[in-house]
C-alpha cells in the first residue's frame, strides 16, 4: 500500500489576488477622482480670475513684482472686492443714476440692447432672493404616454403668452438633457399634467447627470418610490376624459 500523494496547502489564487487589486484600485479611484476633479475646477477658476484681473492691475500693485513667485487667488480677491464696491456704489442715489444712464445708453444700441436685457433678466432671476428659478422639480409625461421625465419649474408665463394658451393654468418647465443639463427643452405645460416631487434641485440634477446611477438620499428615495403609483393614478384619471 503506497502513501497518498501529499496535497499542497491552499493559497491565494491568482484570480483572487487580481480581484483584490482591482477592488483596491477602484476604491482608490472613487476616493481620489472626485477630489482631483474638485481641486482642478477650483484651480481653473482661480487661474482664470488671475489671468483676467492681472492686466488691469498696475505692476506696482502686483504681489509678484516684489516676490519671486506669483500668489494664486489675488485676481479672485480683487474681483470680489471690486464687485462688492460696485454694489455698494450702485446702492446709493448717485450709483443708481449712473446705472440708469448707462442702461438708457445701451437701450439705444440695436444689437447690444436685446443681449444686455436678456442677461440682466437671467442674472436678476438667478440671484434674486424672491425669485422662483428652478426651485421645484416635477414629473411630466414625456416623450410618450407612460414615460415620465424630470423637469424643473420656474415662473408662470407672462400675461401676453398666458392669454394665448388654453384657458387653464400653465407653468414654465425646463426639461434638461442627460448627461449635459445645460441643454434641453423649454415648454409651457398645464399644471394639472405635472406631478411635483418633494426633492431638491441638487438631488434631481445629480440624478440627471449620472443618468440614474446616483440616486437621492434615503428619504428622497422613499418619495421617489411612490412616483410610479402616482403617475399611474394620474394616467388612469385622465383616461375617462379621453374616452368621452
Amino acid at each position: 500500500m503506497t502513501d497518498p500523494t501529499p496535497v499542497p496547502e491552499a493559497g491565494p489564487s491568482k484570480g483572487g489576488v487580481a480581484a483584490r487589486i482591482r477592488n483596491y484600485f477602484l476604491t482608490g479611484l472613487v476616493v481620489a477622482g472626485p477630489l482631483a476633479i474638485t481641486i482642478w475646477l477650483i484651480w481653473s477658476i482661480i487661474t482664470w480670475a488671475d489671468d483676467v484681473m492681472r492686466p488691469l492691475i498696475p505692476p506696482v500693485y502686483r504681489p509678484e513684482t516684489y516676490l519671486p513667485w506669483p500668489i494664486p487667488g489675488t485676481g479672485l480677491i480683487i474681483a470680489f472686492i471690486a464687485l462688492t464696491t460696485l454694489g455698494f456704489l450702485t446702492a446709493n442715489l448717485v450709483g443708481r443714476t449712473l446705472v440708469g444712464w448707462g442702461e438708457s445708453l445701451l437701450s439705444h444700441m440695436p444689437i447690444v440692447r436685446p443681449i444686455y436685457k436678456t442677461m440682466k433678466q437671467i442674472f436678476e432671476t438667478l440671484f434674486s432672493k424672491s425669485g422662483s428659478s428652478f426651485r421645484k422639480v416635477a414629473l411630466v409625461e414625456f416623450p410618450a404616454p407612460g414615460m415620465w421625465s424630470l423637469v424643473f419649474l420656474s415662473q408662470p408665463p407672462s400675461g401676453d403668452i398666458a392669454d394665448r394658451l388654453p384657458k387653464t393654468e400653465h407653468v414654465s418647465a425646463f426639461l434638461p438633457c442627460t448627461p449635459n443639463p445645460t441643454t434641453g427643452f423649454f415648454f409651457y405645460v398645464p399644471r394639472k399634467d405635472l406631478i411635483e416631487i418633494d426633492i431638491s434641485v441638487e438631488n434631481a440634477m445629480a440624478l440627471l447627470i449620472s443618468a440614474g446611477m446616483v440616486q437621492p438620499d434615503s428619504d428622497a428615495q422613499k418619495k421617489l418610490s411612490s412616483l410610479a403609483a402616482s403617475a399611474q393614478a394620474a394616467q388612469a384619471a385622465r383616461k375617462p376624459e379621453k374616452v368621452e
